[in-house]
């Protein structure tokens, strides 16, 4: 048989959340458990006290002490108030402050899948909004218990004063537990509803806010601010539907609770003409009856149960989305040889790369090229393991890289990407980052490398610029990331894309350092430009999430096929003439491309024979 955390797994983590959320805070939330027990039994204490006081001021006998009691509950009252106040809040606030670090270790943790899946903008909502409502459960589970306290409490002090009164309340009694449990189903479902509207509002304006500029060069501002705004009615219908159960809720304890109270107070009336009950036993029973129908604090209660709940439970599926999971299998020395054996992986139900074999050599450059959406970028991913094959392996110097330990594999694996994300307080930090203790003169000449030194010394404080006070072209944001790039080192270098935004200048700059003295061992270049790809010793040409031909840049420039890559040549329907060898198609026969030259790169000088630009 299969828990339900089996059949759910996004329930099962939002409990686990709940339960570990609960134990971080669990000193203060047993403290603020025993606060609110604390002010709810002195609450039904006063009932008596008040009762006491009243008989004996009736009866002209001494009630001072019983006054001054009655002083000092409602003081012990207001007190403990303001202890169970501040205890929420404390406790409200530590839960969240842990839920947004285990979810933001979490995320960082599983890298691009739950960005890919949830989008940005509902992840930082979920981090943000859901964190802020999940985090109050442990404070309302504590006041929960003296919430129920009260009504039960009530009950016992009406038996005590007369078994009849319990009776008569305990007679209604069912039909306020199954109103509290209508709400409590009510709730959540539309909490959820409203939770879900919400996370697609923000993931739709994390994508305008991005765009902006597109936008604004567009003129579309009224349509995207329409797109923005399109779950609001959701939103506005989950929440209107959310003040109905309540309302409704709020009506019918309205109708139920008053009758009971009417109840209990005239069996306490007819008692009092028999002279069971003193009139100060009859206003203790008026006061325990309201406490024993305290049905609005409950729905209140309730209500905020189950919107933490179903926050909780959005939390939950982030939390499901498995962590990259690491061994423990050292890296042994070597050249940086990179090898993908039977590489398969999916996107969104489609097989983006099927089969890949690629054998890069130690301190070899591939150039990576394919027509838009080949499959180029999740390759550089899945090459230095931001995301996972689905099938076959990818292995560093021979060891698999799921393998390997976190720091072996960062330490060895160096990254650029076309839009880098500059992280850090000021620029030096930016580009150290990742490295243990990063010195400033090798961060300042991997900036030269990148040709990005001049540029960073003219800001105001140079590597000491704050990153958000550093203005810079999308070229000179390229250049930061490869500078962060080369400053990292390892023996594998990735660019994916990461010269798109330079000049031609500048790239044959930093081509020339690259590919001949530059830092890095293995290098592998998502290409574009015909350019960049002659400077590689092989180009692995991807067609169709397969690699269609391995070779240098000048031989598979004949085809008219790879020239239209790069938008050259006349196009696939032109073979060009027939005196040019082919290169062979590695997804069918032996997979060797041009010249026997299997998916294996070997060495060679940067092309420039001029075949080829």
């Amino acid at each position: 048989m299969t828990s339900r955390a089996d059949d759910d797994p996004a329930a099962g983590h939002a409990r686990t959340l709940l339960r570990t959320a609960t134990r971080y805070s669990g000193s203060r939330c047993a403290a603020l458990c025993l606060v609110s027990i604390a002010a709810t039994g002195a609450g039904l204490l006063l009932p008596a006290a008040l009762g006491r006081a009243l008989d004996l001021l009736l009866a002209h006998a001494p009630a001072t002490r019983w006054v001054l009691c009655c002083a000092g509950l409602v003081l012990l009252l207001g007190l403990l108030d303001a202890v169970q106040t501040v205890l929420t809040g404390t406790v409200d606030a530590r839960t969240t402050a842990w839920l947004r670090r285990r979810l933001t270790g979490h995320v960082l943790g599983t890298g691009p899948r739950a960005a890919d899946r949830f989008g940005s903008g509902d992840l930082v909502a979920r981090l943000v909004g859901n964190a802020a409502e999940a985090g109050t459960t442990p404070a309302a589970r504590a006041a929960l218990v003296a919430a129920l306290a009260g009504p039960v409490g009530g009950v016992v002090a009406l038996g005590l004063i007369d078994w009849w009164l319990a009776a008569v309340f305990l007679a209604g009694a069912p039909v306020l537990v199954l109103l509290l449990r209508a709400v409590s189903r009510d709730t959540s479902e539309s909490a959820s509803r409203y939770q879900r509207a919400q996370g697609r509002i923000a993931a739709a304006l994390a994508e305008a806010v991005e765009g902006v500029r597109t936008v604004r060069a567009a003129g579309t501002e009224d349509r995207e601010t329409a797109r923005v705004l399109r779950p609001l009615p959701d939103l506005s219908r989950a929440g209107h539907r959310m003040w109905r159960v309540q309302g409704r809720a709020a009506a019918r304890a309205v109708a139920v609770a008053p009758l009971l109270q009417l109840a209990v107070v005239a069996v306490a009336g007819a008692l009092l003409t028999r002279g069971r009950l003193s009139v100060g036993e009859v206003l203790a029973a008026s006061r325990y009856a309201v406490l024993a129908t305290g049905v609005g604090v409950l729905v209140g209660r309730l209500a905020g149960l189950a919107r933490a709940r179903a926050a909780a439970r959005r939390l939950g599926e982030v939390e499901a989305e498995p962590v990259t999971a690491f061994g423990a299998r050292r890296l042994p020395d070597g050249p940086g040889r990179l090898e993908l054996r039977g590489v398969t992986a999916r996107r969104g139900g489609r097989t983006v790369l099927d089969g890949v074999d690629l054998d890069v050599p130690g301190g070899t450059t591939l150039a990576v090229v394919g027509r838009s959406g080949s499959g180029k970028s999740l390759l550089a991913a899945l090459a230095g393991r931001l995301a996972d094959p689905d099938a076959g392996d990818v292995l560093l110097d021979g060891v698999p890289l799921r393998e390997l330990p976190h720091d072996d594999l960062r330490g060895a694996v160096g990254y650029a990407f076309a839009r880098p994300a500059l992280l850090g307080g000021t620029i030096g930090q930016a580009l150290g980052l990742g490295l243990p203790s990063p010195s400033p003169g090798r961060i300042r000449e991997a900036a030269r490398t990148a040709l990005a030194d001049d540029f960073v010394r003219r800001l105001p404080d140079g590597y000491d610029t704050a990153v958000a006070d550093a203005p810079r072209s999308g070229g000179e944001s390229q250049r930061l990331g490869l500078a962060r790039a080369f400053a990292h080192g390892g023996r594998l270098l990735i660019l994916d894309d990461a010269l798109s935004s330079l000049d031609t200048v500048t790239e044959q700059h930093i081509t020339d350092a690259l590919f001949g003295d530059g830092p890095g061992t293995t290098r592998l270049l998502v290409a574009h430009r015909g350019a960049t790809a002659a400077c590689a010793d092989a180009v692995a040409w991807l067609d169709g999430g397969r690699v269609r031909a391995v070779g240098r840049h000048e031989e598979l420039w004949r085809l008219a096929e790879y020239r239209a890559v790069f938008g050259e040549g006349a196009g696939p329907a032109d073979t060009g003439d027939s005196d040019v060898p082919p290169v062979s198609d590695t997804r069918g026969g032996n997979g060797e491309g041009h010249d026997g030259m299997s998916a294996r790169i070997r060495p060679a000088a940067a092309a420039g024979d001029g075949t080829a630009p």
